[in-house]
């Protein structure tokens, strides 16, 4: 079969060292019968070893070209191909304990990460290539500069780990980033949550909207309705200097105090 040319448009990086492969593969440790799905196969890096560990394996691929290949090299009983975009992706009917992997589109890694927040609960554990300032700000502490609307909402629902990075020449065509592999973990029930996810999500987005202003400003007509002293936050702080604690006691009271209703 002729050789495959990357696509820009769907950010394609393919995967060649061997050595970095090994690595992700014994850090996902796959078993045979796990319910393991892996989103951009692409030219079968990854896939290749999983078939091979695995008695089934699911994967999500938009490139029509690499589908079709993916359908020449492997047998349906082996390998279910998915022929969509990720981002359209229903996970939740993909069954319990799901355990997501992939070398993610770089250009689409945020808004993958979002879609897949909302099928957590279904999620087993997911293992991650993406660029490490991605990955950087997914594990970033409050007060510093990577930390950002993305790391609250993941640590409000995964324990994270950085891996390991991942230089640009294990690629073809190599990309402009260092890369790097997550771990990520759904938290438990018990785990510090809002009691209304959406209103939760709704308060982080509407502060980290106005990353440099304190919060009194840039939570708008909102901050008129806030007992920052009950709450213990100031109100000149901005939005990188609050925990994920913090985070959810406001959002908690904004509720409280009717500003946002619950979903």
């Amino acid at each position: 079969m002729a050789q495959h040319q990357a696509r820009k448009r769907f950010g394609q990086n393919f995967l060649e060292d061997e050595g970095i492969i090994d690595q992700i593969i014994r850090a996902v440790d796959p078993r045979p019968v796990d319910n393991m799905v892996e989103i951009g196969p692409g030219l079968s890096a990854l896939t290749q070893p999983l078939t091979q560990a695995l008695e089934r394996l699911r994967v999500v691929e938009i490139d029509r070209d690499l589908a079709s290949r993916l359908r020449n090299n492997y047998s349906p009983s082996k390998l279910e191909i998915i022929e969509a975009d990720a981002l359209k992706v229903d996970f939740g009917a993909l069954g319990p304990d799901l355990r997501i992997v992939g070398n993610l589109p770089y250009n689409i890694s945020s808004p993958l990460l979002f879609h897949l927040l909302d099928y957590a609960d279904a999620v087993l554990d997911q293992h991650f290539m993406l660029q490490r300032e991605v990955i950087d700000r997914m594990v970033a502490k409050p007060g510093s500069s990577d930390y950002s609307r993305l790391s609250v909402m993941l640590q409000s629902r995964y324990r994270m780990v950085k891996l390991f990075e991942v230089p640009p020449e294990a690629f073809n065509p190599p990309p402009r980033v260092v890369s790097a592999v997550v771990r990520m973990v759904p938290l438990a029930a018990d785990r510090p949550q809002a009691r209304d996810a959406r209103v939760f999500s709704q308060v982080v987005a509407r502060a980290f909207s106005q990353k440099r202003k304190m919060l009194r400003g840039g939570l708008g007509d909102w901050a008129a309705h806030i007992d920052w002293e009950a709450l213990e936050i100031a109100p000149t702080s901005r939005p990188a200097d609050l925990s994920l604690v913090n985070y959810i006691a406001l959002a908690d009271h904004l509720m409280d105090k009717g500003v946002i209703k619950a979903a």
